[in-house]
């Protein structure tokens, strides 16, 4: 990584927890060809999720840089109300109406949540005058957060936390399971 990042940690309230660290956020950068993320100045780690709806947000502090802002959420939390009806949870590891997996809500957060924010700092129509046209927004930066996803975990990546790769057959298999053992009333 030829830039620095810097990186700013709230302690969040509550029994509010930070999912992820800027080790796992600088792996994903990492990945990324730099050009993507060039802009990136700050990642702010902070308890600003307005009640779980919000995950992450970004935001243009200069011409030509930015910062995204990752929440802090409750220990206890189930993403699959946020996910369009594209999305399934299992691509996290996790079960639509179940209790996500601590893996499962990290995934998301580093896979999907981050390339979401990165693909907002997008610049889709470099003439634009107004900065809303300039830069992509919610549906752009979805279709940057998928491709940029399935590109990575298309290949095995070899880190020690599961995280960086998609969901394995064993875990997806104990999920089923999990299942089968607590069927619903």
């Amino acid at each position: 990584m030829a830039k620095k990042i810097e990186f700013n940690r709230k302690k969040p309230g509550a029994d509010r927890i930070h999912y992820v660290s800027e080790e796992d956020v600088l792996t994903v950068l990492n990945r990324l060809p730099q050009h993507l993320w060039e802009g990136l100045r700050e990642i702010h780690f902070n308890d600003q999720s307005k009640g779980g709806r919000t995950l992450g947000y970004s935001g243009h502090q200069r011409r030509k840089s930015y910062e995204i802002s990752i929440c802090a959420l409750p220990p206890r939390y189930s993403i699959s109300e946020l996910l369009l009806r594209k999305k399934s949870p299992s691509i996290f590891g996790a079960k639509r109406g179940k209790q996500w997996p601590k893996i499962a809500i990290r995934r998301f957060i580093l896979y999907d949540v981050l390339l979401h924010e990165i693909g907002h700092n997008q610049i889709i129509d470099p003439k634009a005058k107004s900065v809303r046209r300039k830069y992509a927004q919610e549906r752009k930066s979805d279709d940057f957060a998928a491709f940029w996803r399935k590109k990575l975990w298309s290949s095995h990546f070899d880190h020690p936390d599961p995280v960086h790769n998609p969901p394995s057959k064993e875990e997806l298999e104990s999920l089923h399971k999990e299942e089968e053992n607590n069927p619903p009333n």
